[in-house]
Protein backbone atom coordinates (compact mmCIF):
# COMPACT_ATOMS: atom_id res chain seq x y z
CA UNK A 1 0.00 0.00 0.00
CA UNK A 2 1.41 3.60 -0.78
CA UNK A 3 0.64 6.69 0.29
CA UNK A 4 1.86 10.64 0.25
CA UNK A 5 3.90 11.53 2.85
CA UNK A 6 4.38 15.30 3.47
CA UNK A 7 7.74 14.71 5.72
CA UNK A 8 9.37 12.33 3.06
CA UNK A 9 7.73 14.18 -0.07
CA UNK A 10 7.22 10.91 -1.85
CA UNK A 11 5.28 8.23 -2.20
CA UNK A 12 5.66 5.29 0.36
CA UNK A 13 4.49 2.19 1.46
CA UNK A 14 2.60 2.61 4.83
CA UNK A 15 1.28 -0.30 7.68
CA UNK A 16 -2.04 0.59 9.79
CA UNK A 17 -2.09 0.34 13.09
CA UNK A 18 -5.50 0.40 15.08
CA UNK A 19 -5.88 2.64 17.88
CA UNK A 20 -8.79 4.15 20.32
CA UNK A 21 -9.79 7.54 19.45
CA UNK A 22 -12.13 9.93 20.80
CA UNK A 23 -13.89 13.17 19.67
CA UNK A 24 -15.92 15.72 21.54
CA UNK A 25 -19.30 16.29 19.71
CA UNK A 26 -21.70 18.73 21.03
CA UNK A 27 -20.11 18.75 24.67
CA UNK A 28 -19.80 14.93 24.87
CA UNK A 29 -17.10 12.89 24.33
CA UNK A 30 -17.46 9.84 21.61
CA UNK A 31 -14.80 6.91 21.93
CA UNK A 32 -14.22 4.56 18.98
CA UNK A 33 -11.72 2.41 17.64
CA UNK A 34 -10.03 4.01 14.36
CA UNK A 35 -6.97 3.76 12.46
CA UNK A 36 -3.89 5.62 11.57
CA UNK A 37 -1.28 5.35 8.59
CA UNK A 38 2.46 5.36 9.61
CA UNK A 39 5.10 5.93 6.65
CA UNK A 40 7.35 2.49 6.44
CA UNK A 41 10.61 5.20 5.87
CA UNK A 42 10.21 8.10 8.48
CA UNK A 43 7.52 6.16 10.37
CA UNK A 44 5.51 9.52 10.94
CA UNK A 45 1.80 9.37 10.71
CA UNK A 46 0.06 10.16 6.80
CA UNK A 47 -2.96 11.07 5.58
CA UNK A 48 -4.78 7.82 3.56
CA UNK A 49 -8.34 8.99 2.26
CA UNK A 50 -9.68 6.12 2.60
CA UNK A 51 -8.65 5.43 6.41
CA UNK A 52 -9.91 8.64 6.99
CA UNK A 53 -13.21 7.72 5.31
CA UNK A 54 -12.93 4.95 7.75
CA UNK A 55 -12.53 6.76 11.00
CA UNK A 56 -15.27 9.21 9.69
CA UNK A 57 -17.70 6.04 9.58
CA UNK A 58 -16.69 4.93 13.16
CA UNK A 59 -17.01 7.72 14.36
CA UNK A 60 -20.66 8.38 12.87
CA UNK A 61 -21.58 4.75 14.52
CA UNK A 62 -20.22 5.60 17.33
CA UNK A 63 -22.35 8.70 17.79
CA UNK A 64 -24.88 7.56 16.81
CA UNK A 65 -25.06 4.53 19.18
CA UNK A 66 -24.14 6.88 22.19
CA UNK A 67 -27.09 9.11 21.31
CA UNK A 68 -29.14 6.11 20.44
CA UNK A 69 -30.07 7.06 16.88
CA UNK A 70 -31.04 4.80 13.91
CA UNK A 71 -28.32 3.82 11.64
CA UNK A 72 -28.46 4.52 7.97
CA UNK A 73 -28.60 0.54 6.99
CA UNK A 74 -31.61 0.74 9.43
CA UNK A 75 -33.69 3.73 7.28
CA UNK A 76 -32.31 1.40 4.06
CA UNK A 77 -34.68 -1.44 5.72
CA UNK A 78 -37.51 0.63 6.60
CA UNK A 79 -37.97 1.36 2.80
CA UNK A 80 -37.21 -2.18 1.57
CA UNK A 81 -39.75 -3.58 4.37
CA UNK A 82 -42.72 -1.54 3.71
CA UNK A 83 -42.05 -1.29 -0.11
CA UNK A 84 -42.01 2.73 0.30
CA UNK A 85 -39.37 5.23 -1.43
CA UNK A 86 -37.28 8.11 0.38
CA UNK A 87 -39.94 10.87 -0.97
CA UNK A 88 -42.65 9.11 -0.51
CA UNK A 89 -41.99 8.35 3.15
CA UNK A 90 -40.78 11.80 3.92
CA UNK A 91 -44.29 12.71 2.62
CA UNK A 92 -46.06 10.37 4.70
CA UNK A 93 -44.30 11.74 7.76
CA UNK A 94 -45.13 15.35 7.55
CA UNK A 95 -41.03 15.96 6.71
CA UNK A 96 -39.45 17.89 3.71
CA UNK A 97 -39.24 15.88 0.51
CA UNK A 98 -35.50 14.89 0.57
CA UNK A 99 -35.48 14.63 4.28
CA UNK A 100 -34.94 10.50 4.10
CA UNK A 101 -32.91 10.79 1.28
CA UNK A 102 -30.22 12.79 3.45
CA UNK A 103 -30.49 10.21 5.92
CA UNK A 104 -29.75 7.35 3.68
CA UNK A 105 -26.99 9.39 2.30
CA UNK A 106 -25.47 9.74 5.90
CA UNK A 107 -26.80 12.95 7.59
CA UNK A 108 -27.68 12.12 11.22
CA UNK A 109 -31.49 12.58 11.96
CA UNK A 110 -33.02 14.69 15.52
CA UNK A 111 -33.67 12.45 18.58
CA UNK A 112 -37.51 12.80 17.67
CA UNK A 113 -37.66 11.71 14.17
CA UNK A 114 -35.10 9.25 14.81
CA UNK A 115 -37.56 7.56 17.34
CA UNK A 116 -39.98 7.69 14.50
CA UNK A 117 -37.92 5.73 12.44
CA UNK A 118 -37.04 3.01 15.21
CA UNK A 119 -40.52 2.67 15.94
CA UNK A 120 -41.12 2.34 12.41
CA UNK A 121 -38.65 -0.24 11.97
CA UNK A 122 -39.76 -2.66 14.90
CA UNK A 123 -43.33 -1.63 14.98
CA UNK A 124 -45.34 -2.76 11.58
CA UNK A 125 -49.14 -1.78 13.16
CA UNK A 126 -47.48 1.66 13.62
CA UNK A 127 -46.36 2.34 10.39
CA UNK A 128 -49.55 0.79 8.86
CA UNK A 129 -51.78 3.09 11.12
CA UNK A 130 -49.61 6.33 9.62
CA UNK A 131 -49.85 4.86 6.87
CA UNK A 132 -53.28 4.59 7.14
CA UNK A 133 -53.88 8.09 8.42
CA UNK A 134 -52.04 10.49 6.22
CA UNK A 135 -52.25 8.32 2.52
CA UNK A 136 -53.55 11.52 0.94
CA UNK A 137 -50.09 13.06 1.45
CA UNK A 138 -48.74 10.50 -1.16
CA UNK A 139 -49.75 9.08 -4.73
CA UNK A 140 -52.10 6.47 -4.77
CA UNK A 141 -49.80 3.94 -6.46
CA UNK A 142 -47.09 4.63 -3.62
CA UNK A 143 -49.88 4.49 -1.04
CA UNK A 144 -50.95 0.35 -2.48
CA UNK A 145 -47.39 -0.29 -3.30
CA UNK A 146 -46.47 -0.03 0.48
CA UNK A 147 -50.15 -1.32 2.04
CA UNK A 148 -49.18 -4.44 -0.04
CA UNK A 149 -45.80 -4.97 1.33
CA UNK A 150 -46.97 -3.79 4.59
CA UNK A 151 -49.56 -6.91 4.66
CA UNK A 152 -47.06 -9.45 3.69
CA UNK A 153 -45.33 -9.10 6.67
CA UNK A 154 -46.72 -11.31 9.55
CA UNK A 155 -48.32 -10.36 12.71
CA UNK A 156 -46.79 -12.43 15.30
CA UNK A 157 -48.94 -11.69 18.00
CA UNK A 158 -52.28 -12.57 16.17
CA UNK A 159 -54.31 -15.37 17.76
CA UNK A 160 -53.66 -18.06 15.17
CA UNK A 161 -50.25 -17.07 14.20
CA UNK A 162 -47.26 -19.21 14.75
CA UNK A 163 -44.53 -16.59 16.33
CA UNK A 164 -40.53 -17.56 15.24
CA UNK A 165 -38.88 -19.60 17.54
CA UNK A 166 -36.63 -16.67 18.45
CA UNK A 167 -39.58 -14.75 19.26
CA UNK A 168 -40.99 -17.35 21.29
CA UNK A 169 -37.97 -17.83 23.55
CA UNK A 170 -37.97 -14.40 24.03
CA UNK A 171 -40.94 -13.87 25.12
CA UNK A 172 -40.63 -17.10 27.45
CA UNK A 173 -37.73 -15.93 28.85
CA UNK A 174 -39.22 -12.53 29.52
CA UNK A 175 -41.87 -14.51 31.33
CA UNK A 176 -39.58 -16.67 33.39
CA UNK A 177 -37.83 -13.76 34.84
CA UNK A 178 -38.06 -11.21 37.21
CA UNK A 179 -36.32 -8.63 35.46
CA UNK A 180 -33.55 -8.99 32.28
CA UNK A 181 -31.93 -6.59 30.69
CA UNK A 182 -31.37 -6.33 26.91
CA UNK A 183 -27.81 -7.51 27.22
CA UNK A 184 -28.93 -10.75 29.24
CA UNK A 185 -31.38 -11.48 27.04
CA UNK A 186 -28.73 -11.63 23.94
CA UNK A 187 -26.31 -13.91 25.92
CA UNK A 188 -29.41 -16.49 27.29
CA UNK A 189 -30.77 -16.41 23.41
CA UNK A 190 -26.82 -17.64 22.48
CA UNK A 191 -26.59 -19.97 24.98
CA UNK A 192 -29.72 -21.47 24.13
CA UNK A 193 -28.93 -21.66 20.55
CA UNK A 194 -25.84 -23.41 21.65
CA UNK A 195 -27.19 -26.16 23.95
CA UNK A 196 -29.94 -26.32 21.82
CA UNK A 197 -27.89 -28.13 19.45
CA UNK A 198 -25.67 -29.88 21.71
CA UNK A 199 -28.55 -31.76 23.41
CA UNK A 200 -31.66 -32.13 20.48
CA UNK A 201 -28.85 -31.97 17.73
CA UNK A 202 -30.68 -29.04 15.84
CA UNK A 203 -30.92 -25.20 16.22
CA UNK A 204 -33.48 -23.69 17.44
CA UNK A 205 -33.32 -20.43 15.70
CA UNK A 206 -33.29 -19.48 11.82
CA UNK A 207 -31.87 -15.86 12.36
CA UNK A 208 -28.04 -15.62 12.64
CA UNK A 209 -26.30 -14.54 15.66
CA UNK A 210 -23.72 -11.09 15.07
CA UNK A 211 -20.47 -11.05 17.27
CA UNK A 212 -20.87 -7.43 18.26
CA UNK A 213 -18.03 -5.90 20.48
CA UNK A 214 -20.61 -6.37 23.76
CA UNK A 215 -20.82 -10.34 22.86
CA UNK A 216 -23.35 -12.21 20.35
CA UNK A 217 -26.50 -10.39 19.41
CA UNK A 218 -29.47 -11.32 17.73
CA UNK A 219 -30.23 -7.99 15.56
CA UNK A 220 -34.22 -7.94 15.44
CA UNK A 221 -34.08 -8.61 19.40
CA UNK A 222 -31.55 -5.63 19.91
CA UNK A 223 -33.87 -3.15 17.73
CA UNK A 224 -36.62 -4.29 19.69
CA UNK A 225 -35.77 -3.45 23.11
CA UNK A 226 -32.71 -1.21 22.78
CA UNK A 227 -34.79 1.64 24.25
CA UNK A 228 -34.44 -0.25 27.62
CA UNK A 229 -30.61 0.49 27.18
CA UNK A 230 -28.65 -0.98 30.45
CA UNK A 231 -32.36 -1.15 32.50
CA UNK A 232 -34.65 -4.15 32.92
CA UNK A 233 -37.14 -4.55 30.09
CA UNK A 234 -40.48 -4.21 30.85
CA UNK A 235 -42.81 -6.07 28.66
CA UNK A 236 -46.89 -6.21 30.09
CA UNK A 237 -49.50 -8.43 29.15
CA UNK A 238 -47.32 -11.13 28.15
CA UNK A 239 -49.24 -14.64 28.30
CA UNK A 240 -47.88 -18.40 27.45
CA UNK A 241 -50.53 -18.83 24.78
CA UNK A 242 -49.20 -18.32 21.12
CA UNK A 243 -45.51 -19.69 21.85
CA UNK A 244 -44.36 -21.45 19.31
CA UNK A 245 -41.59 -23.84 21.56
CA UNK A 246 -42.13 -27.74 22.03
CA UNK A 247 -42.11 -29.01 26.00
CA UNK A 248 -38.11 -30.12 24.94
CA UNK A 249 -37.29 -26.45 24.27
CA UNK A 250 -39.15 -24.94 26.77
CA UNK A 251 -37.19 -27.34 29.55
CA UNK A 252 -33.81 -26.04 27.80
CA UNK A 253 -35.15 -22.43 28.48
CA UNK A 254 -35.85 -23.19 31.79
CA UNK A 255 -32.54 -24.40 32.55
CA UNK A 256 -30.85 -21.81 30.94
CA UNK A 257 -32.66 -18.88 32.71
CA UNK A 258 -31.84 -21.01 36.07
CA UNK A 259 -27.99 -21.49 35.38
CA UNK A 260 -27.24 -18.51 33.42
CA UNK A 261 -30.03 -16.25 33.97
CA UNK A 262 -28.63 -15.33 38.07
CA UNK A 263 -25.24 -13.90 36.47
CA UNK A 264 -25.85 -9.92 35.16
CA UNK A 265 -25.52 -9.07 31.75
CA UNK A 266 -21.94 -8.29 31.96
CA UNK A 267 -20.66 -11.24 33.27
CA UNK A 268 -22.69 -13.25 30.36
CA UNK A 269 -21.03 -10.77 28.16
CA UNK A 270 -17.70 -11.52 29.58
CA UNK A 271 -18.99 -15.59 29.51
CA UNK A 272 -18.91 -15.54 25.46
CA UNK A 273 -15.78 -13.26 24.90
CA UNK A 274 -13.99 -16.27 26.55
CA UNK A 275 -15.69 -18.53 24.31
CA UNK A 276 -14.66 -19.65 20.65
CA UNK A 277 -17.78 -18.64 18.41
CA UNK A 278 -17.33 -14.86 19.12
CA UNK A 279 -13.83 -15.20 19.31
CA UNK A 280 -13.60 -16.43 15.99
CA UNK A 281 -15.88 -14.53 14.24
CA UNK A 282 -14.05 -11.40 15.65
CA UNK A 283 -10.61 -12.84 14.67
CA UNK A 284 -8.53 -9.97 13.66
CA UNK A 285 -10.89 -7.26 15.45
CA UNK A 286 -9.48 -5.36 18.43
CA UNK A 287 -11.53 -4.62 21.75
CA UNK A 288 -14.17 -2.78 21.34
CA UNK A 289 -14.01 -2.45 17.35
CA UNK A 290 -17.60 -2.32 15.73
CA UNK A 291 -18.45 -5.28 13.78
CA UNK A 292 -21.89 -7.15 11.80
CA UNK A 293 -19.80 -10.38 11.52
CA UNK A 294 -21.86 -13.44 12.13
CA UNK A 295 -20.95 -16.07 14.60
CA UNK A 296 -21.43 -19.17 12.26
CA UNK A 297 -23.85 -21.52 13.25
CA UNK A 298 -21.21 -24.60 12.67
CA UNK A 299 -18.93 -22.42 15.07
CA UNK A 300 -21.86 -22.59 17.64
CA UNK A 301 -22.61 -26.11 17.48
CA UNK A 302 -19.23 -27.56 17.43
CA UNK A 303 -18.20 -25.52 20.47
CA UNK A 304 -21.64 -26.52 22.44
CA UNK A 305 -21.36 -30.19 21.14
CA UNK A 306 -17.59 -30.08 22.55
CA UNK A 307 -18.76 -28.52 25.86
CA UNK A 308 -21.57 -31.38 26.39
CA UNK A 309 -19.35 -34.10 25.88
CA UNK A 310 -16.41 -32.91 27.66
CA UNK A 311 -18.82 -31.87 30.80
CA UNK A 312 -19.94 -35.78 29.83
CA UNK A 313 -23.59 -34.18 30.28
CA UNK A 314 -26.63 -36.46 30.29
CA UNK A 315 -29.40 -34.06 30.75
CA UNK A 316 -30.33 -29.98 31.05
CA UNK A 317 -29.71 -29.90 34.32
CA UNK A 318 -25.68 -30.58 33.54
CA UNK A 319 -25.55 -27.42 32.26
CA UNK A 320 -25.30 -26.30 35.81
CA UNK A 321 -21.50 -27.47 35.81
CA UNK A 322 -20.37 -25.22 32.72
CA UNK A 323 -21.66 -22.00 34.04
CA UNK A 324 -19.89 -22.87 37.53
CA UNK A 325 -16.80 -23.89 35.77
CA UNK A 326 -16.45 -20.92 33.83
CA UNK A 327 -17.87 -18.17 36.29
CA UNK A 328 -14.77 -19.57 38.51
CA UNK A 329 -12.52 -19.12 35.67
CA UNK A 330 -13.10 -16.22 34.50
CA UNK A 331 -13.57 -14.77 38.64
CA UNK A 332 -11.52 -16.95 40.73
Amino acid sequence: MKGYCENCRDMVDYSIKTVNKEKTIKGKTIRYVGKEAYCEECKEEILVAEIRDYNLMQLDAAYREAEDLIKVTDVESILERYGIGKRPLSLLLGWGEGTLTRYVDGDTPSKPYSDILNRILVDKTYYRDLLEQNRERISEVAYRKSMTATEKIPDPEVEGNEISKLESAVKYILMETSEITPLALQKLLYFTQGFNKAFADTFMFEEDCEAWAHGPVYRDVYHKYRGYGYNPIEEGHLSYENINLTDDEKELLDHIVLYFGCYSGTILENMTHSEEPWRVARRGLVDGERSERVIEKQDIGAYFINVKEKYKMLNHTDIKDYTKDLFSKLYA
